[in-house]
Parts: C-alpha cells; sequence; structure tokens
C-alpha cells in the first residue's frame, strides 16, 4: 500500500500524502483570512463542563428534518453535528482528520481504499460502532435515495467489511480527496439498520430532547463523549431566529450565546460591545449568487446568461449591501482566495451596453428573479441593486420576493431563475462537482457539459501540479463563459458570540466553527 503515513494529532489521525502533496496547501486551501475581532474568541483556556448554551441561527425552515439526507442549511448542519458524528472531520488546517473512521490508506491509483473504524466508541442506545455500522450509513447515500450525497459516492462500486473495525472501498475511477468526500455534512453514522430519524441514536455529544422544527431545538449531555476536551455544555438550546436584526438584539440583551450570520450593516454594533466577540472568516464564507436553470426558456439561451452576467453590478452590491465584509464573485462558487482559482479568466464587469445588446440577441424575454430572506440575508437587497442595474441597461428584470419558509424545498431547483447561496467545500473537486457536474442532483442550473465532465473527473488522480493547475482553470472558465450561476460574491462568514463562550476559533470549511461549535465550545 502507498499513501499511508499516519501522524497522531490531538483525537484523529491525519493521512500524509507525501508523495502526492504537500499539505492542505497542495489542495488550495488558502486560509490566512481566518481572524478574531473584538478580542477574547481565540482564547486557549482549558475546556471547562458545563452550562447551556444558547444558539440563535438563521438557516433553517418549519420543513427541517433529523434525517441527515435531507440537511441543506446551517441548523439543521448543527444539530446534525451535535447529534450525530461524521466519518471524516475537517480540521482547522483544511486536513481530512480521523473521525469515527480514524485512519486510512489506499493503493496506486486511488481506486482501492482501507479504513479503519474507530473502535471503543457506542450510540446513545449503548451500541458499540463496528464495520456495519459504518456500511450502513454509506449505503444510505447511495443507490436509491434522495440524499444530496448521492453524488459524492457514486463513484462507488463496491464496500466490504474485512473485519469488525475495517473497511474496503472500492472505486470506479480514483480519488486521490475520498477522504474529504467522506467528511461531507449528510454523512453521518446510525447504526445497521436504523431507519427511524424522529428518534435519533447517534456518538455524538449530545441526545434530543425536543425537536420543533422551524421553532427550536434541545438536546442534552450523554456525559461520555469519547472525544477529549470536547461536548463540554451540559445541554444545548437552539433556536430559529431568521431575522438578522432580531438575532444581533438576542445575543447583546443575552438572551442567547452565540449568533451566526451578522448583518454586515451592524458590524460597528457588534465591534462596540464589551460584552460580544465577533469572528471572521476573510474570504471563504458563503458563495451569493442568483442562478438560471439553463434547459429552461428563456434562460437556454447563452446570449441571455451573458446579459445576466454583464447586467450585474457586483462591487455596488458587496459595498452596499455587505458593507465590504465579500469579494467579488465571478460566476463560479470558486473563491478568489483558493489556489486553484482562475486567475487567468477576466473578472466579468459591469457593462449595460454589453448586456443591453446581448439581451436583444436574445430576444428580450421576460424575465424574472425570485428572491428570499430564506435563501441567505441581504438576498433581497442584492436582487433589487440588481434590478436598478439591469434598467441602465433597458432590461425589466421583475424581482419576486417570496416566502422562506421551506423555500429549499419550493424554490430552489424548480423555479427558473432564483437567489441560493453555497457553502465552501473542502476541496475545488467538492466544488466543482457538487454544483457543476452533469450527474450532480444540486446542479441548481441544470448546465450540463460532458467536457467539463471529463476534465474534472481527470484531474481527481492528476498528480502533476502544473498539470491540475490548468485544468482547474479550464473546467472554471467554462463555467464562467456558459453556465447559468451569477455568482456576484464570496461573503465573509460573521460569527457573534458572547464573551463568555471560548473555543470559537474561525474554521476554512463553515461558520460557526465548522458548525461544531456545540462540540467545541465551553464557557469561561
Amino acid at each position: 500500500m502507498t499513501g499511508k503515513n499516519f501522524t497522531q494529532q490531538g483525537s484523529g489521525l491525519i493521512l500524509d500524502r507525501r508523495e502526492l502533496m504537500k499539505g492542505a496547501a497542495a489542495l488550495g486551501l488558502s486560509f490566512g483570512g481566518l481572524t478574531a475581532l473584538s478580542g477574547g474568541a481565540l482564547a486557549q483556556d482549558t475546556p471547562k463542563k458545563g452550562g447551556t448554551l444558547r444558539l440563535g441561527m438563521e438557516g433553517g425552515s418549519a420543513s427541517d428534518s433529523l434525517d441527515p439526507r435531507t440537511y441543506a442549511d446551517s441548523i439543521p448542519i448543527s444539530y446534525g453535528y451535535q447529534i450525530w458524528n461524521g466519518l471524516v472531520e475537517i480540521g482547522a488546517d483544511g486536513s481530512a482528520t480521523g473521525e469515527l473512521l480514524e485512519s486510512w490508506e489506499f493503493k496506486p491509483g486511488a481506486k482501492d481504499w482501507i479504513f479503519n473504524v474507530r473502535k471503543g466508541v457506542t450510540f446513545h442506545s449503548g451500541k458499540t460502532l463496528d464495520a456495519d455500522d459504518v456500511i450502513y450509513s454509506l449505503n444510505l447515500h447511495r443507490g436509491d435515495t434522495k440524499s444530496a450525497a448521492k453524488d459524492l459516492l457514486s463513484s462507488i462500486t463496491d464496500i466490504k467489511k474485512l473485519s469488525a473495525n475495517q473497511i474496503q472501498i472500492t472505486l470506479s475511477d480514483g480519488n486521490l480527496d475520498l477522504p474529504y468526500n467522506l467528511s461531507d455534512y449528510h454523512i453521518l453514522c446510525v447504526p445497521n439498520n436504523f431507519t427511524d430519524f424522529s428518534k435519533p441514536d447517534g456518538t455524538g455529544a449530545y441526545k434530543l430532547e425536543t425537536f420543533e422544527p422551524g421553532v427550536r431545538l434541545v438536546t442534552k449531555n450523554t456525559g461520555n463523549y469519547w472525544k477529549p476536551g470536547r461536548g463540554n455544555f451540559d445541554s444545548i438550546e437552539l433556536q430559529y431566529i431568521p431575522d438578522a436584526t432580531a438575532r444581533m438584539q438576542a445575543l447583546l440583551a443575552g438572551q442567547v450565546d452565540a449568533i451566526n450570520r451578522l448583518d454586515a450593516k451592524t458590524m460597528d454594533i457588534m465591534t462596540a460591545s464589551p460584552d460580544t466577540s465577533v469572528v471572521q472568516t476573510k474570504g471563504t464564507g458563503n458563495r451569493f449568487a442568483f442562478v438560471a436553470l439553463c434547459d429552461m426558456d428563456p434562460y437556454k439561451s447563452a446570449d441571455l446568461r451573458w446579459a445576466l452576467k454583464y447586467g450585474m453590478d457586483r462591487k455596488k452590491i458587496v459595498d452596499t449591501v455587505y458593507m465590504g465584509y465579500a469579494t467579488i464573485g465571478n460566476d463560479t462558487t470558486v473563491s478568489p482566495s483558493h489556489k486553484y482559482y482562475a486567475k487567468d479568466v477576466p473578472q466579468t464587469p459591469y457593462d449595460p451596453d454589453k448586456a443591453a445588446s446581448y439581451y436583444k440577441k436574445a430576444g428580450s424575454p421576460k424575465i424574472e428573479l425570485k428572491v428570499s430572506e430564506g435563501a441567505y440575508s441581504g438576498a433581497t437587497d442584492a436582487g433589487v441593486l440588481y434590478q436598478e442595474a439591469m434598467k441602465q441597461a433597458g432590461i425589466d428584470l421583475t424581482v419576486t420576493r417570496v416566502s422562506g419558509d421551506g423555500y429549499w424545498s419550493n424554490v430552489w431547483l424548480k423555479e427558473p431563475f432564483c437567489a441560493v447561496y453555497w457553502g465552501g467545500r473542502p476541496t475545488i473537486d467538492l466544488q466543482l462537482s457538487q454544483t457543476f457536474l452533469s450527474s450532480a442532483n444540486w446542479n441548481d442550473t441544470h448546465w450540463k457539459r460532458e467536457d467539463f465532465d471529463k476534465v474534472v473527473i481527470a484531474a481527481r488522480v492528476e498528480t502533476d501540479e502544473a498539470k491540475r493547475v490548468q485544468m482547474y482553470s479550464e473546467a472554471q472558465k467554462m463555467i464562467h463563459d456558459d453556465g447559468g450561476m451569477v455568482c456576484y460574491a464570496v461573503g465573509d462568514y460573521l460569527d457573534g458570540y458572547s464573551k463568555k463562550v471560548m473555543g470559537t476559533a474561525p474554521h476554512p470549511r463553515y461558520d460557526m466553527c465548522d458548525q461544531r461549535i456545540a462540540e467545541k465550545g465551553w464557557f469561561a
């Protein structure tokens, strides 16, 4: 076997692929923008036990489920990680770190992998974790399933149990980043043959006590979490607070201890408060976009798609809606801070004349954009500014605000032009594959190109760094020039905390400590 070499780090094991890639940097991960504002947030005190962590969060709805296959926003991810564990965790440096799969190795070509299942872990029911549980959990996302992780595991042709604590995974095509795929937040571990998700049985630090979708969730500490130094709170109370101002006021009033998605317009209030801290993750936050379905009229027209892109004043939106706490986007979900970001693809400028010309070529069709604060905070304001910019090109863009309740099930992937955000992914392959591959069930532009698919799949096993850079640049250019996404901004993650909450360090993947603040944090 090659690609072994394991290094102990804390409670997990990190795979060192020396002969192929040198650390997270070789995967294109750049985390120099991780910062904390207002002080106190990065305190490295010894974790203490006790207390109830009260979370006030945006990113959920009344249609939320406990079934990990359905997760599509921040609140489900948060409570998922409270109750369950993943197979692989993404570390603070962006590396794939062992969780319930504690270590792995692969054969040349990266088609055949051996994974070791962590010993000594029990479910809340008392059942001991073993290989059968892991295999069953993986198979929930394979075959006939509606799981959003189905695409990530589509190349798996076989999973074999080698022993009670070891499995073998065989792929149809090699993929050096398989452990990163297994870190997806949908892929949480349940007991073998488990089916009743209304009564979750996990290996996480907390057991479910109360769940009112769209309102609140309460979990209680199990008292015997297997990760040293984690699972420190006695309980977690998570409140759905979709309004950004209401979230901030709840934090300032001491009604909650932590909130996500701070409104950039109120950052001065937050940073001035002596009782709160702000954690900012620069340039790795949500990708804010409007997406058009390329297989539906009038968006089948490449000319119309260019009109949509040239008719967007991205800088004005970044400056006005996000108050500069964002980076201008360029119509893919790859962040400009990413190593593999295609620097040779020019930034699409705001050009009303070009927008008007392309719009006329497309036949001057009626276009309607559906937005909602249920998609993300600022979607409505961004839509209004987009509408104003399009007017300068003589284009009448109708902006319709729709309900945030059930947005991800009723609007996204169904309406021909709507608002969407994408979170970061630990590798560029995941960033491109989940959003743009022809086979991706979360391909929210229905943009399908065989030549793009071939480039992305080939890049998964390309060890020549120069070739890999060129391949990913080519893939991004295809999306930029032809795709149906108007990605106008890459936001900064902005979390707010009471200063009594410790362990709140920024994370390169998601906000709120990779949505694990309940597991990682503690009170001073």
